[in-house]
């Protein structure tokens, strides 16, 4: 029943959060802020982490296809496809569900501990319009941080498959140009405004309805953190049904 219960309330939640809207001075003022706090603020973390694990990707296949009889050119081709299929949308927003999914978490939560989502109704605010949306609308703009991750990615894997003597610049770049499907782009790029949605709305949910004190904003950052991956693993595997059967 509590399944069900969270499941209605965070449907009550997404159509209240469109409901009596903030005035548009402030609200953008609101989304300006969300966008650096929660897309520029984490071009870092993915820019990192984005050139790294294209280098190990480039690594891997290179020394699991040692036959000779294989060519050269599948390290590129299989690290372009993994990163822009997987890794880049899928697992950079389960390390986003992470980053950004808490302090959404902890900062609306933080308020409800603090009254002040009290004092925004008090005030004749609609407090989830006022702190939902900003972030929902900001967050749109998280698949411009996953091409900047696939392309440090791919560039990742020039990178470590060059300089570490695994395969040349030629036989790489051959390799992502081999096969290349444009529309693989277009399904990361869906993928990932799906999952953007559920990154600022799952976390929004459990902070905004938390109940205790400072003790149960870390618990409720921990299980937002979980069901937003639990979410997005799922939605991945439909959206792949769905777009690529």
């Amino acid at each position: 029943m509590t399944y069900l219960h969270n499941i209605g309330a965070y449907s009550l939640m997404i159509v209240n959060m469109f409901r009596k809207p903030t005035k548009w001075s402030v609200m953008k003022t609101l989304i300006l802020k969300d966008i650096d706090d929660l897309v520029i603020g984490s071009l870092g973390i993915v820019a990192f982490i984005s050139f790294f694990v294209g280098g190990v990707i480039t690594i891997q296949t290179a020394l699991n296809i040692d036959n000779p009889l294989i060519p050269k050119y599948l390290i590129g081709f299989a690290t372009r496809q993994s990163i822009i299929l997987e890794f880049a949308p899928t697992f950079t927003s389960i390390i986003m569900a992470g980053k950004v999914g808490s302090f959404i978490t902890s900062s609306i939560g933080t308020m409800r501990v603090t009254e002040q989502i009290d004092a925004l109704e008090v005030m004749g605010i609609n407090s989830l319009n006022y702190l939902v949306f900003p972030k929902t609308v900001a967050l749109m703009l998280y698949p411009f941080v996953i091409a900047i991750g696939m392309f440090l990615g791919i560039l990742g894997g020039i990178a470590a498959g060059v300089f570490g003597g695994f395969t040349s610049l030629e036989d790489y770049i051959s390799g992502i140009q081999t096969d290349f499907i444009p529309f693989h782009v277009s399904y990361a790029f869906i993928k990932t405004f799906v999952f953007a949605f559920v990154l600022a709305t799952i976390p929004s949910f459990y902070g905004y309805y938390m109940k205790g004190g400072a003790l149960e904003v870390g618990k409720a950052s921990t299980t937002s953190f979980v069901w937003t991956s639990v979410v997005i693993i799922i939605l991945n595997y439909l959206l792949t049904q769905m777009l690529l059967s």
